[in-house]
């Protein structure tokens, strides 16, 4: 099993929440297309944090626009 620490996860973002975030989407991301089910295949967060630590994953933060009253 590997480990991923909060250090390997800022790497590519700002803080560690941020990175937790951005793999939580990615992996949803993932989950929509088609997967080979032999049965070896990484689950869906352990595939997204390495690719977001490896330096694959774009993002980019959109602020929250906030309702005018």
């Amino acid at each position: 099993m590997q480990v991923f620490t909060p250090a390997d996860v800022t790497k590519h973002t700002a803080n560690k929440y941020l990175g937790v975030l951005i793999t939580a989407k990615f992996a949803r991301l993932l989950n929509e297309f088609p997967r080979d089910r032999s049965g070896k295949e990484k689950k869906l967060t352990t595939r997204s944090l390495e690719e977001l630590t490896d330096g694959r994953v774009e993002y980019k933060v959109v602020p929250k626009k906030r309702p005018t009253e």
